[in-house]
């Protein structure tokens, strides 16, 4: 049998490799950005496809499967695909017909990319979606084929959970199941303490605080939400969270009272984690806070969850009880701060490879 030698990184396949050798690339170094997910539009079939995709993850929901799927199909995915539609729409890029997050997540990739050019020209960034496209397989296929045997995966959730770091993981590892080469994997450990991650995060606020025609009374850090039976079965987000509230609330040097933190985004009759965002907003407002100011440091990109639930909905929740000036800070996006962030981060990552 006749043997192929691999060279180095960077060599490609050595050029002993026998005549009828298939055409194959090596040598180069992917990253892959790797976020939740978006409907392809906001017609009911595609918000019923997006959701089913979603809720049908075990990752996501963990109830039985014989108690959870007709409630799935027989009940939720007949009434939620035109509700969640409706929101969609009231945010939805019309200019390029996506969601903004897929909009925001193309633009922090080119932003790294940029950033990582001229540190080593063997590296290719790409972006992936967990739910929806481009797909998790699709884009690993396609980093293999520009000859990357090194890919480092990056989940653009700075606390973990298993509803979201884990299951990104799971559908990568699903991928490279399939391969017959496949490429070594590096993944971005969580980077909810990191001190890139709070110090763009800061920044970023004080940045759009300064901006405002006011000054707010209380700084409200809101967290999505997950259910409570996943932190008693040890899941470290509720944690994590918190971890990044205090070194957050730290940074801006504020107290407890002016800097406070609640989860958001529940869904069922499930107990979550607590304080709820917006019980936690409509008692601000009820307690005679006029001037609130929201962050949402959880999520790397603006999204349904920051600009409707956060810059709409609970924006109203804060008026209709007495509230008066309210402000949903924006997420990192494609922001200097995040630019920064990502290629310390990434470059970090990257030792041994580069």
């Amino acid at each position: 049998m006749t043997s192929v030698a691999t060279a180095g990184a960077g060599n490609g396949l050595s050029p002993h490799k026998p005549t009828d050798h298939p055409p194959v690339q090596s040598g180069r170094i992917g990253v892959l950005l790797l976020n939740l997910g978006t409907p392809e539009g906001t017609d009911y079939w595609s918000m019923r496809r997006y959701l089913k995709e979603f809720l049908s993850d075990r990752r996501v929901i963990e109830t039985s499967r014989l108690i959870w799927w007709p409630v799935l199909n027989f009940i939720i995915l007949t009434r939620r695909p035109a509700a969640k539609g409706r929101d969609y729409a009231s945010i939805w890029n019309t200019q390029r017909n996506e969601s903004p997050l897929k909009t925001i997540t193309r633009a922090q990739t080119e932003q790294l990319a940029a950033a990582l050019a001229g540190v080593d020209g063997r590296i290719v960034v790409d972006w992936a979606m967990r739910y929806g496209h481009p797909a998790i397989e699709d884009r690993l296929k396609a980093l293999q084929q520009q000859g990357c045997d090194r890919i480092l995966l990056v989940p653009l959730y700075p606390q973990y959970a298993a509803a979201t770091t884990a299951t990104a993981m799971d559908h990568a590892f699903r991928a490279l199941m399939k391969m017959r080469w496949q490429p070594a994997i590096r993944a971005v450990p969580p980077y909810y303490a990191d001190p890139a991650y709070i110090g763009a995060v800061a920044a970023s606020l004080k940045k759009h605080l300064a901006q405002l025609d006011f000054e707010p009374e209380v700084i409200l850090a809101s967290f999505h939400g997950t259910p409570k039976d996943c932190l008693l079965k040890g899941d470290p987000y509720y944690c994590q969270c918190h971890a990044t509230w205090r070194l957050l609330r730290e940074a801006m040097g504020l107290p407890e009272e002016r800097f406070r933190m609640s989860f958001q985004s529940r869904f069922g009759k499930d107990e979550w984690l607590r304080p709820y965002t917006d019980e936690t907003i409509i008692a601000l407002a009820r307690s005679g806070v006029k001037r609130l100011a929201v962050v949402t440091p959880g999520f790397a990109a603006d999204c349904l969850e920051t600009l409707e639930e956060i810059g709409v909905e609970n924006a109203g929740y804060f008026r209709e009880n007495g509230g008066e000036q309210y402000a949903a800070i924006p997420c990192l996006n494609d922001s200097p701060e995040n630019g920064e962030m990502l290629r310390r981060i990434v470059l970090r990552e990257l030792q041994g490879w580069i």
